[in-house]
């Protein structure tokens, strides 16, 4: 059997980095037409908004709030055939700020699936790199949803999108009794009603009667990842709290990786291959933060041939005894499905 079904992981998920010119842009040099866009202001003070077609261009939500999606007609105008096209909104577009964008590709605008108690209103599932986004009415009482991945989803982030409501994430490390909130630092709590305690299969999602996954009568929207060798992975790591910091394997080389320690109050950590932020220096972001980038001379991370390496003593990342779960997501796989070895940086 092949190693990875997926050779070419910049076909599914890419980083971009641009400048901003304040005024309409089009971002280009993406190898798909994306179908959910995250960006984020790296020079200056600002919300993280995600976009999706699901719910459509100019309407964003913020990971780092609790606050309801807004239409903003200079937000994301619209997706093209490789990338994307900004208005002059100064958060994600400001003159001469650098931006950071990360990229999925699932399966376009998706269709309704009627495999669980709740027919979705639109499922857009790719069951290459098993990514799928998925809209639905909540019921308040337990139901299930089809997912379409056809492989047992590992991270689920739940939003109730059209009120204030805290986002929900489910992490295959943590279990199907507890949940975290991507808008906020607290460690993972105990939570039957989100998922009624019931592990995803390959092809539902239980939902208990939380709102946060299942509010009676509103729109909820979920993005499920699934771990498909080579290209994506949803584990843990336990910190060592040395400089000779703990290794991960993931696989692949990582292209993006989300680090949340579970058991204490800390924040969402991403780093990617487009920044500074490894082997060599320093540079991360925070999903739940609208803080700039930040940089110093430390460097916190290496990001290897087949995972990535913890390099600071620092406790939100590799704190001793402590666990963390992660997310990633490959620039390319450690092994191709013909046996050729991927190259670190």
């Amino acid at each position: 059997m092949a190693y990875t079904t997926v050779d070419k992981s910049t076909d599914f998920f890419t980083p971009t980095t641009y400048v901003g010119n304040g005024s309409e842009k089009t971002v280009t040099g993406i190898p798909f037409e994306p179908d959910m866009t995250w960006l984020k202001n790296r020079s200056a003070v600002g919300d993280n908004e995600i976009y999706d077609k699901l719910r459509g261009a100019t309407y964003r939500i913020y990971p780092n709030t609790n606050g309801a999606q807004d239409a903003l007609a200079q937000g994301l105008k619209a997706w093209t055939s490789d990338g994307f096209t900004v208005g002059n909104n100064n958060a994600i577009n400001g003159n001469g700020n650098n931006q950071i964008s990360w990229n999925w590709k699932m399966n376009g605008t998706g269709a309704s699936n009627t495999a669980g108690s709740i027919n979705t209103t639109k499922t857009s599932a790719n069951t290459t790199s098993g990514c799928a986004l998925i809209t639905y009415t909540g019921t308040g009482a337990n139901a299930t949803i089809g997912h379409g991945l056809g492989i047992i989803p590992t991270f689920i982030i739940f939003r109730r999108y059209a009120q204030a409501e805290n986002w929900n994430v489910y992490h295959q490390s943590i279990g199907n009794a507890k949940s975290l909130r991507l808008n906020e630092t607290g460690a993972a709590a105990n939570d039957t009603t989100a998922l009624n305690s019931a592990t995803p299969t390959s092809s539902l999602i239980s939902l208990g009667s939380s709102v946060n996954t299942n509010a009676n009568g509103n729109p909820m929207i979920a993005w499920v990842f699934s771990d498909v060798q080579g290209f994506s992975k949803a584990s843990s790591y336990v910190g060592n709290g040395s400089a000779d910091g703990t290794f991960v394997y993931t696989g692949f080389k990582p292209a993006w990786v989300l680090i949340k320690d579970s058991g204490r109050s800390e924040s969402w950590y991403i780093f990617d291959n487009k920044r500074l932020g490894y082997n060599g220096g320093m540079a991360d972001l925070i999903a739940n933060s609208t803080a700039a980038e930040s940089s110093s001379s430390a460097t916190l991370l290496d990001l290897v041939s087949n995972g990535f390496k913890l390099r600071g003593t620092t406790d939100h990342l590799n704190g001793s005894g402590q666990n963390f779960i992660y997310m990633a997501f490959a620039e390319n796989p450690f092994v191709t499905s013909t046996g050729i070895p991927g190259l670190a940086r």
